[in-house]
């Protein structure tokens, strides 16, 4: 294979990948991530906490962790997070969850 014809087999990749990505995110246009309303194995992608980076692969329904696609506009009527809310309510969590466990050692040792 000549160089030339390297050169061109990659350029035709890369415009094939190009043209293929455009129809992805045109179809997300006109559309937010809406957290906490998925049900069990039906998110979009990967969740908060980093434990899947997967379509589909959610444990349990509405985690706050968890989004969807929704129309622009419609995840506070569904009773859905933004990112940051999201968020601040993992830590929240988290916050919670640390100081059970500081009482649990103080309980342990006095």
């Amino acid at each position: 294979m000549t160089q030339r014809t390297m050169i061109t087999a990659a350029a035709a990749s890369l415009m094939t990948l190009a043209m293929l990505s455009g129809p992805a995110l045109a179809q997300n246009a006109g559309k937010e991530k809406c957290y906490g309303i998925a049900k069990a194995g039906q998110n979009d992608c990967a969740n908060l906490a980093g434990t899947h980076s997967c379509a589909g692969q959610s444990k349990v329904d509405n985690d706050k962790g968890e989004w969807k696609y929704v129309a622009a506009g419609t995840c506070a009527s569904m009773k859905g997070l933004t990112q940051a809310e999201a968020k601040a309510g993992m830590m929240k969590k988290d916050d919670m969850k640390k100081d059970e466990m500081k009482k649990d050692d103080m309980m342990k040792k006095g």
